[in-house]
This record gives C-alpha cells, structure tokens and sequence, in this order.
C-alpha cells in the first residue's frame, strides 16, 4: 500500500519492456507503486515506438497479427507480475493487468472465452484481465469472476455502469465461493476536458466534474460491500498546465482506493503530494455543482455517454493501429 492506514494503492499506468526492467522495479522497490495496468493504447505506443520488440517480433513473422501481438504482450504481462508477484505473495496487491480485444467489447461469449483463454496461458495468479463496462462485458465479469479471475472492469464514466460491475461481481464471488480482487476503474480528467472549456466560460469553477462524478461512484461502490471489490481511479494524467501534476491523485485520496497513473504523474505526486484522505464528498457539494452544469443546458448524462463511446473507439483505433503494424 501507498497510504496504508488508507489502504490505498498506487498504480503505474504504463508498461514497456526497458521500463519494466529498470524503472519498474525501482518504484516497486521503494514501496512507490504496488501494481500496473496496460491497455491497447500503452501497448500500441510501446510495441510500436521502443526497440525493445525487435528481435522478438523478428522471431514471429510466420503468426498473424494478433498472435504476435499476444506473444508480445503476454511476454510483458508475465514479466511484470513476476517482479510484481513479491508484492502479490503478502497481500499488498502486486497485480498487473491485461485488455481483452476491445473488438469483442459486445460479444459476451468471446470475451468471457478471450478472458480465460489469456489468464490460462499468462498463467500467473497475480494477473487482472481487463473488460470493458458494456452489457456484455457484464454478463462476462460474472462468468469470469464465477471462475476465479481477478477482473478490472474498464471504461466506467456513469454509476449505474460501476454498479452493475459491482452486482456481477458479486455474483460471481458468490458462485465462486472464494473471494476473488476486482477493481472498477473510473476515468476522470476526460469528464473534465470535455466540459471545462465551456464552464470555464460561464463562471463555473473547472476540474471538479471529474472529481465529483468519481467521487460519487466511490460512495456507490462502497455501499455495495461486495467482498475484495475497489474503486479505481484512472486517467488521473493533467492535461490542464494550471493545475499540479498529481491533482487527480492528492483530490481522490480514498479509503479501499486505487489510483493508476502515468509515470511522471506519480513522481510528481511521490514529491509533492498530500497524503490527507480527500473522500468521500458530502453529496449535496456534487448535486449543487451538476445543478450548475443543468442550468447552462448541458446535458451530463449524454457527455458521459459520449465518453464512453469515445473511450471504446480509442481503444479500438489503437488496437488497429498495432494489427496493420504487425
């Protein structure tokens, strides 16, 4: 744990292979960081910028392109839970986790089949597969948990996404009859981007419709009392220079809590940030601040759902991208 009487844990957002080698084992050995995540986009920018994939790609040229993509990955996946597995071993988290195709993101069937197939041959315990918040993704953390893989449920921007996780989670742990870690990673500063230029210009303080809106799902979450399940905060980087680099890590500062973050980002909030707990948020502060955003006419839930589809599409542009390479 980052904070320990918080039981909050901090995350590196980024895997690379150099980076996994050198700079990874450093902040886990300094007791900075306690788990990683990935996604098509780090893996796309990764795979296809470092030097590091030459010769094992060199070595694959007779696999289609999803197979050397999954080789690839997979080697890097294995690798950083096995630095991460110490960690693992003594319940201080140490999982490292890996997205499903965000291409079968509504297909239940094959992600729950995709899901397993990865855990199978990563074949470390300390391995979290990633699934999309959709209606099928649902059906899939269910089935997937109900087996005993550890999940995290990505793209989460509305609560009533971070609630269905949590039941089908729930569902699972129970059908499992063993406890089973998941997380439910909600985006925050994308709420913030989408909105603020505009609240910016009709007197309406900026960079708090993320905080609020995730604080909100936090407090939903940790009603539920589903067994090993947290919220977890993602993209917590700043694309705002006004504001410190580690704002969407020191403003989301919870009990049961994860935050994964770029790796500048958690240097800068290791140097200077606060370690006070900053929720929850009493509920009337967040219902007066979207009270706000109605009365300028905008309609939160549709920017939410906009960000979902965004997110899904990004994922899946990266994931392309890496497939015409290959």
């Amino acid at each position: 744990m980052y904070i320990k009487n918080l039981k909050f844990s901090l995350w590196a957002d980024f895997i690379e292979r150099d980076y996994l080698d050198n700079e990874f084992k450093d902040l886990i050995d300094r007791g900075v960081i306690n788990g990683a995540t990935s996604n098509p986009a780090i893996f796309k920018n990764a795979i296809l910028t470092s030097s590091a994939y030459k010769e094992q790609l060199a070595s694959l040229s007779s696999l289609s392109a999803k197979e050397k993509y999954e080789a690839v990955a997979i080697f890097d996946i294995q690798k950083a839970a096995d630095i991460l597995k110490p960690l693992y071993d003594k319940g201080d988290d140490g999982y490292v986790s890996i997205e499903v195709d965000p291409y079968i993101c509504d297909d239940a069937d094959a992600t729950i089949a995709e899901g397993k197939r990865l855990f199978s041959q990563i074949n470390r315990k300390n391995v979290m597969i990633k699934v999309p918040a959709t209606k099928a993704g649902y059906e899939a953390m269910q089935e997937l948990t109900s087996s005993g893989i550890p999940i995290n449920a990505t793209l989460i921007f509305k609560k009533d996404q971070a609630i269905k996780c949590a039941k089908a989670f729930e569902a699972g742990v129970t059908k499992n009859g063993a406890k089973v870690d998941t997380v439910i990673s909600v985006f925050v500063s994308r709420v913030d981007r989408a909105l603020d230029a505009q609240l910016s210009e009709n007197g309406v303080e900026v960079a708090l419709s993320g905080i609020y809106n995730s604080a909100d799902i936090y407090s939903a979450v940790e009603a539920l009392h589903v067994e090993g399940c947290r919220t977890l905060f993602a993209s917590t980087g700043v694309k705002d220079d006004s504001l410190p680099a580690y704002y969407y890590i020191e403003k989301l500062l919870a009990y049961n809590s994860v935050n994964t973050a770029p790796v500048d980002t958690i240097k800068a909030y290791e140097k200077d940030g606060g370690t006070n707990k900053a929720l929850p948020i009493d509920a009337k502060i967040i219902e007066n601040h979207f009270e706000k955003i109605k009365e300028l006419g905008i309609d939160f839930e549709a920017v939410l759902d906009k960000q979902i589809a965004d997110g899904l599409e990004q994922f899946k542009d990266a994931f392309k991208e890496i497939m015409e390479a290959l």
